[in-house]
């Protein structure tokens, strides 16, 4: 019953907003309809509708009572559980703030007991490792390696591609392929991240990504645009923000993630051979005639299209041999 009446919805909420004096003129207007056009008032015996518009009137008044009761606790309950959270994290927030500064005096307390000539060494061999962990690990302490090529100027001080032909940046790595690339960002916090914890805004041409509340790890321009439908992020194990970004463009590499990275050297981009079985009929054309070109030109010999430029025309010096092509110059 409900479902054939939400069917009329639509027609009366477009003439509700199109009546100028609300419900009540409405209400006016719809029983002068009656008057006017059905035998509604005079149909049945004298005041008979009156008995017939209250009985509806008061079960619809009930109905929208009972609706509106159950929203209203809908929205109380709705606004305690927020509250509720938001508690709980203040709390596990305090609990774990105490930890952290009670575990110091612990240590601190604790028994003095003298180690062994060997358990020292041990010991000592555990701490040269952490602090080596640490100083990998750290940001600040990372060295990228650069290109030092003697053959072309420009491609000097250029970072040299990761495994993934992209960059480890200090805070986030890069890789990708012709089609798509692949960013993840560790996020460095003590607490299992959720999609409410972060901020990710993608755009064709910009990417705002970091923590709720804090500066963000990206806010900058892509080099190129990407395909906003095809592109997708996920929060991988609470602790790092995993994007995929499809590119518009799958005939060039990218030499950066965003425009303020340095950029990395795409000549020393390494694809692998079985990843062009991938790619669709015609993309992978293109790919391999880049790839045949590029050898072509490294070796000092003709491209694809000048090859085809040369085998017309002597293929029309053939067909012309009265012809003197002699002083002719084919660019």
């Amino acid at each position: 019953m409900a479902q054939q009446e939400e069917q009329f919805d639509a027609l009366f909420l477009s003439i509700a907003q199109q009546h100028p004096g609300g419900p009540p003129k409405l209400l006016e207007t719809f029983a002068n309809f009656l008057g006017r056009k059905t035998d509604f008032f005079t149909g049945g015996e004298e005041g008979a509708w009156e008995k017939h518009v209250m009985t509806v009137f008061r079960k619809e008044e009930k109905n929208s009572r009972k609706l509106h009761a159950k929203e209203l606790e809908e929205k109380r309950k709705k606004e305690a559980e927020r509250k509720l959270a938001k508690e709980r994290k203040e709390r596990e927030a305090a609990e774990a703030a105490a930890a952290a500064s009670s575990s110091m005096p612990a240590r601190e307390s604790a028994s003095i007991t003298e180690l062994t000539d060997a358990e020292a060494e041990k010991l000592q061999k555990e701490i040269d490792n952490k602090k080596q962990e640490s100083t990998e690990n750290d940001p600040k302490s990372m060295k990228m390696e650069t290109v030092d090529d003697e053959e072309d100027e420009k491609e000097k001080g250029k970072l040299k591609p990761n495994k993934g032909n992209g960059a480890d940046m200090p805070n986030y790595k890069w890789t990708q392929t012709l089609q798509d690339v692949e960013v993840r960002i560790p996020l460095k916090i003590t607490f299992h991240a959720k999609q409410k914890d972060l901020v990710v805004q993608l755009t064709k041409k910009h990417l705002v990504c970091g923590i709720k509340g804090q500066k963000p790890i990206i806010d900058d321009d892509f080099p190129h645009e990407i395909k906003l439908e095809e592109s997708t992020w996920v929060i991988e194990d609470g602790k790092t923000i995993l994007l995929n970004l499809e590119k518009v463009n799958k005939m060039n590499w990218w030499p950066k993630l965003i425009v303020s990275d340095p950029d990395i050297s795409v000549r020393k981009i390494e694809p692998e051979p079985s990843k062009l079985s991938d790619l669709d009929g015609e993309t992978r054309g293109l790919v391999e005639k880049m790839m045949y070109d590029q050898r072509q030109k490294e070796l000092g010999l003709p491209t694809s299209d000048e090859q085809k430029k040369q085998d017309v025309i002597k293929k029309f010096m053939e067909q012309h041999p009265e012809m003197d092509f002699s002083k002719c110059k084919f660019s």
